[in-house]
């Protein structure tokens, strides 16, 4: 798949995944793990740092414990917005998809 638009799926799912709530960074990953194996960690990782940079989600340390300190994602508004203009992009490509007859 290509590497751009791997790149904007991702970004939406994950942006899907912590809308349904605060979500610790390594769980983010390996539940998206199960849908996209291929993809390797620093890749999540880096959207993760991206959305957070483009204030689309934001974060907090958790509660410490044997290892370093947790990072916590939440949504935010901005956050909310993009991934609505994700799904409506996404639908409207489907779409065109059909109506080719791909």
């Amino acid at each position: 798949m290509d590497a751009q638009l791997k790149k904007g799926i991702l970004e939406m799912c994950i942006l899907y995944y912590i809308e349904k709530g605060t979500m610790y960074g390594y769980d983010i990953i390996q539940n998206m793990h199960n849908y996209f194996p291929e993809v390797s960690e620093s890749t999540f990782y880096a959207i993760l740092r991206r959305l957070h940079k483009e204030g689309a989600a934001t974060t907090f340390k958790g509660e410490v414990s044997k290892g370093p300190s947790r990072i916590y994602y939440k949504i935010t508004e901005e956050g909310r917005t993009q991934l609505e203009q994700l799904r409506t992009d996404w639908k409207d490509l489907q779409n065109i998809i059909t109506e080719m007859g791909i």
